[in-house]
């Protein structure tokens, strides 16, 4: 994925902008894994194989997503039924 989408995509659910982190990337800094986080509703999505899953929570398969999320040391709150992790993650700001 090119860091230059980051600046057009918004979180589909609330229009709020979207905070990354990147697990892996190319040397010319396209990023093949990693995730995108919306502060006001919480949710994330994954970016897996550079390609962002920005899709509605009842078209997408938790089982599906757990081996990367496990992968990257992340958990599910399985209390909720929307796509929220367990622990918020520690953002940072990326270079764009």
């Amino acid at each position: 994925m090119n860091r230059k989408l980051l600046d057009k995509l918004c979180c589909s659910f609330d229009k709020s902008d979207l905070q990354v982190q990147v697990f892996h990337e190319t040397e010319d800094r396209q990023i093949i894994e990693g995730i995108l986080n919306c502060p006001t509703c919480e949710r994330y999505f994954p970016i897996i194989y550079g390609i962002p899953i920005m899709t509605p929570d009842q078209f997408r398969e938790k089982a599906l997503e757990l081996p990367s999320l496990k992968r990257w040391g992340l958990e599910l709150d399985v209390d909720r039924d929307s796509f929220r992790l367990e622990k918020p993650l520690a953002h940072k700001e990326l270079g764009k």
